[in-house]
């Protein structure tokens, strides 16, 4: 049995959920009728499905792109692109597993798979986003260590790398399954068309969980970036003051990468953890549903983001891209006649090419091998690298 009354619809079916929020934030607004405080509009929900719609087709073709080219191309397949690898695989996933229910939720105006629809899709993105949180910190500590720490780097052991992306999963496991075991909860989210952790409960458990989530999965990866590619930066200065013309447009350029990398990873995700806290710890109905859809749709945008960022502006990928859309060979357009040194590796925006060790405490700075250079016939660029002896 079905009931409409005053442009909502209560079904019979949804008896079954655990709580009356739930029911009454899952509802439906009939096109015609005004919006209620608080409530989207017809119109609001269909801009929400448009903005959903791009971010699944652009977020699914860009990482999958991603991996087919990682796929394709050997040479890719190093320590520090496999962190990357598993950044395209959580954003997958979340395009693969997530965003299709809240896009066809906006499209309805409503949620459509029940309770435990909720609850999975609450946890999976939760999942997925933290993974991605998690191993954009990994990558740049291990750009960090690659740069100015190893004396010698091994482009063949995976060892490390593999531990990187299972601590990656198993700590975002520690922090999405505790809403199964009693600690926090996930529900309906905004105006009703997404899940997420309920950050509006007042509990002593829930206020704890949602502290907790944002300061180990949101604050404590941001410092560490800020903390690994500012290092990078002062090594960077250090070797200009030995020569500056050779530094200066290198410096330029990592500094344009690192800011984009901070900036992009603040504007998708801080918007959301601010209004995870404002719901938490402010007054009761301070943040309205079309307050928390914005920050909603661009902690998803990452998706998009991510794949841009650190994979189409990295140099060696860059170059396995352009011979992969000319539907070139791996063989005559990126190893060229010979392989590159097993001790040599191209850490993404980081190149680093590693000697024997030097003598001089000071920064040295080495042109980069020709026959290193992946992905590519042609390189007449010079490479800053920074080595510290012990």
């Amino acid at each position: 049995m079905v009931v409409h009354t005053r442009g909502y619809n209560f079904s019979t079916t949804d008896s079954s959920l655990s709580s009356s929020s739930f029911s009454t934030d899952a509802t439906m607004r009939d096109s015609t009728a005004p919006q209620t405080p608080g409530g989207l509009s017809r119109t609001s929900h269909t801009v929400v499905a448009v903005c959903l719609g791009f971010i699944l087709v652009a977020g699914i073709l860009t990482n999958f792109l991603a991996l087919l080219i990682f796929a394709k191309f050997r040479t890719l397949w190093t320590p520090i692109n496999l962190i990357l690898l598993n950044i395209s695989l959580s954003d997958i996933l979340v395009c693969v597993f997530g965003t299709p229910f809240s896009f066809a939720a906006s499209l309805h105006g409503r949620w459509l798979i029940g309770e435990y629809g909720c609850k999975w899709y609450g946890f999976a993105n939760s999942l997925f986003g933290i993974v991605s949180l998690v191993s954009l910190s990994i990558l740049s500590y291990e750009r960090y260590t690659t740069v100015l720490r190893s004396s010698q780097v091994d482009i063949s052991d995976f060892r490390k790398a593999w531990l990187c992306i299972g601590g990656s999963w198993l700590y975002s496991l520690l922090w999405t399954l505790p809403p199964f075991l009693g600690w926090g909860s996930y529900g309906p989210e905004g105006p009703g068309t997404t899940c997420s952790v309920q950050w509006h409960l007042r509990s002593a458990t829930s206020v704890s969980y949602v502290l907790c989530l944002f300061i180990f999965c949101l604050l404590l990866p941001l410092l560490l970036m800020v903390y690994s590619y500012g290092r990078i930066l002062v090594a960077i200065r250090r070797v200009g003051k030995i020569n500056v013309m050779a530094a200066q447009r290198r410096e330029q350029h990592i500094l344009v990468m690192v800011l984009s990398m901070v900036s992009c990873y603040m504007l998708c995700w801080m918007p959301y953890g601010i209004m995870a806290l404002m719901a938490t710890f402010g007054r009761l109905g301070l943040v309205t549903p079309m307050a928390s859809v914005v920050p909603s749709i661009l902690a998803k945008f990452s998706t998009v983001i991510n794949p841009v960022i650190y994979l189409f502006f990295n140099n060696q990928f860059y170059r396995c891209f352009v011979a992969f859309m000319k539907c070139k060979g791996e063989l005559q357009s990126v190893q060229g006649k010979e392989h590159p040194n097993p001790r040599t590796q191209l850490s993404g925006f980081f190149p680093v090419h590693r000697q024997g060790s030097l003598s001089s405490s000071q920064p040295q700075i080495l042109s980069r091998s020709r026959n290193t250079v992946l992905c590519s016939r042609h390189n007449d660029h010079h490479t800053l690298v920074v080595h510290y002896t012990p």
